[in-house]
């Protein structure tokens, strides 16, 4: 009752608060600064197999801790060290202090396997209505049949609701904004991103977006946070041109701090988009790439990063609830008789078993090389 007697009055406490004192983006030069006191960053999008969204990984009903230190222990075996690991506006919503508990304590596990996570904020993919409490279970043979957008169709139209987005944005960017565990803050994973999936498309979504994600980078910067903000764009052929930006891009790639992409294609389209994000002169993350099925591998997209220093975090760790091994396609055709010829994402079996020996084999060689340098690698 206390939490939602505070959100009801959320509202206005946001509105007549006094304005905290925003940092601006940084400089090229203090970007990378930043980026060159780290080590060639190598990890994977996180949830444990035990949850099926960002919600059943941290409500308090389904937190997990003990699998979390399992598998990240997984991670830190290969030489991984980052996560890139999903929030959500209700989590917050509903029970602030025990998220920022949750938080803490994952960030306490993860300092143990010598890894830091970027955290994101919000989500453009997959079931436009999330609803807090008991998830249901995953559909058979279905790719990420859970997955929930943030803040959710109706929330994106409802202006009225902004503040408590503002307000999750400046508690938990505030929070954490001096702890040096924490990598970095992904402020929204595909923005323009219509959906996916067999949902229905929200209507006028990319412009809500446009309205609404320049106000949640002022937000984050408003808590000063030691850690750089980013958001990845993910479509189109030419992100170093200008006139062939849409809206959301012109926002994404003007206020990150760093610069990140996603690609799920041949290594020679990884090799050209990275060209494109290092023409900006900043950092740059690739905070999504590896769908085997589509021709994105390890084996392919690895080298290339470790030669240009770009940061790398593969979709999905361990196999279990998203069933994401499973290719994209499985919405339309659910793989409920056979399996896939090949895994789709994910690195290890729910036993901790790599799907795949050459492959965390390679990344071992690849993260104890030094900075720059492609080890000589053979099968």
């Amino acid at each position: 009752m206390i939490y939602k007697l505070a959100l009801a009055a959320l509202p206005a406490i946001v509105l007549f608060a006094a304005p905290a004192a925003a940092r601006d983006i940084w400089t090229k030069g203090e970007a990378n600064q930043w980026y060159g006191q780290q080590p060639w960053l190598v990890g994977a999008n996180y949830n444990p197999r035990t949850a099926i969204n960002q919600l059943e990984m941290w409500q308090a009903e389904s937190w997990d801790p003990e699998t979390i230190d399992q598998e990240l222990g997984w991670a830190e075996g290969i030489g991984m060290n980052t996560m890139r690991v999903y929030l959500h506006n209700l989590l917050w919503e509903n029970d602030p202090e025990g998220l920022k508990k949750r938080m803490n304590e994952f960030l306490e596990i993860a300092s143990r396997h010598g890894i830091r996570p970027v955290f994101v904020l919000f989500d453009s993919c997959w079931d436009p209505d999330p609803v807090a409490g008991p998830q249901h279970p995953p559909i058979p043979g279905v790719h990420n049949s859970g997955w929930i957008q943030a803040p959710g169709a109706a929330r994106l139209a409802d202006s009225a609701q902004y503040g408590k987005l503002e307000g999750y944005v400046k508690d938990i960017v505030g929070t954490f904004a001096d702890d040096k565990r924490v990598l970095a803050w992904d402020v929204w994973n595909e923005p323009n991103n219509e959906g996916g999936g067999n949902y229905a498309p929200t209507p006028n979504k990319k412009a809500m977006v446009a309205g609404l994600l320049g106000q949640v980078f002022d937000w984050a910067q408003s808590a000063d946070p030691i850690q750089p903000l980013t958001s990845g764009v993910w479509i189109g052929e030419s992100w170093d041109k200008p006139e062939t930006l849409d809206a959301v891009e012109k926002i994404q790639l003007s206020r990150s701090d760093v610069n990140s992409f996603h690609d799920y294609n041949w290594p020679e389209s990884f090799a050209r988009r990275a060209a494109q994000m290092m023409s900006y002169g900043r950092p740059v993350l690739c905070t999504e790439y590896m769908a085997r099925g589509n021709g994105s591998t390890f084996d392919g997209d690895l080298p290339i990063a470790k030669k240009l220093n770009i940061a790398m975090i593969n979709w999905g760790l361990v196999d279990g609830k998203t069933q994401t091994r499973l290719p994209w396609d499985s919405w339309k055709k659910p793989y409920t008789f056979e399996a896939p010829t090949i895994w789709f994402h994910e690195v290890f079996r729910a036993d901790g078993t790599p799907y795949r020996q050459a492959e965390t084999d390679l990344i071992r060689a690849m993260t104890k090389a030094p900075k720059g340098v492609v080890p000589k690698w053979e099968y």
